[in-house]
């Protein structure tokens, strides 16, 4: 075993850069609208594999918007709940569809493929692009399916009670959701990057250095994360087993 993974226990997929948001803090930036997504075959063999010598307790899908691609997200939670890996997590924007037939229908199918967390990206940036009524949908069929599987997950300027126009709308939208029985993670605050180091410049300091929360320490990492294209640590799982990628892969 590479000892770069001796503590690996996550698996992420972002299953798509395609979204139904263009939103304005996104460190996606000009990736977003990116076609395609990943493929489901080699997906649930990115999770065979890995939980078979790793012991992964979490396997998460994000995007982009997943749910555009909701056969894909089924047979990633699938092939999780099957590995026995304890967490299985989306994050949503809950927008995929107008039609209520076909998200409550993708709502219910979510959760009996397994996905048992559901982390819902609510906040003042995606109301600029998303219709909350359609989420609300969502939100709502999920809660029912699934009680206190699901929490809405906002991104914050600075944070909840902080004094500026998208932190108090974000907390007003927060209020909401939390009348429903839908309680609140402590989100994400925004870092400079992508989208928002674009268009929400004023709120950040050009004397600081903001550090990317997400980045792995080489020398640790915890997560691996699968493009949607498939690349991985600079190969790609469908021309290189994921194993042997993750045996050769050098600080």
């Amino acid at each position: 075993m590479n000892p770069v993974f001796k503590n690996l226990d996550k698996i992420e997929f972002p299953v798509t850069y395609m979204c139904t948001g263009r939103c304005r803090h996104c460190s996606l930036g000009d990736k977003i609208g990116t076609p395609g997504s990943i493929d489901p075959e080699a997906a649930e063999r990115v999770i065979k594999r890995i939980s078979s010598a790793y012991d992964i307790k979490t396997v998460m899908a994000f995007g982009g918007e997943p749910l555009l691609f909701p056969e894909t997200v089924f047979r990633i939670f699938s092939a999780a709940a099957e590995a026995g890996i304890e967490k299985r997590v989306i994050i949503t924007n809950g927008y995929f569809s107008n039609d209520p037939e076909i998200i409550e229908n993708t709502a219910r199918n979510l959760v009996e493929s397994g996905c048992n967390r559901i982390l819902l990206s609510a906040d003042a940036f995606h109301r600029e692009r998303i219709p909350l009524d359609r989420v609300m949908i969502f939100a709502k069929s999920v809660l029912k399916l699934l009680p206190g599987g699901i929490k809405v997950h906002p991104a914050w300027i600075s944070g909840r009670g902080a004094d500026n126009p998208y932190d108090a709308e974000t907390s007003r939208i927060v209020s909401e959701f939390e009348s429903m029985g839908i309680a609140a993670s402590k989100g994400n605050i925004i870092f400079p990057e992508g989208n928002a180091e674009k268009y929400l410049s004023e709120y950040f300091d050009p004397a600081k250095a903001y550090v990317n929360p997400y980045i792995e320490n080489p020398e640790d990492i915890r997560t691996v994360s699968v493009d949607p294209d498939g690349s991985l640590f600079g190969q790609n799982i469908y021309q290189t087993d994921v194993l042997e990628i993750l045996d050769s892969y050098e600080v």
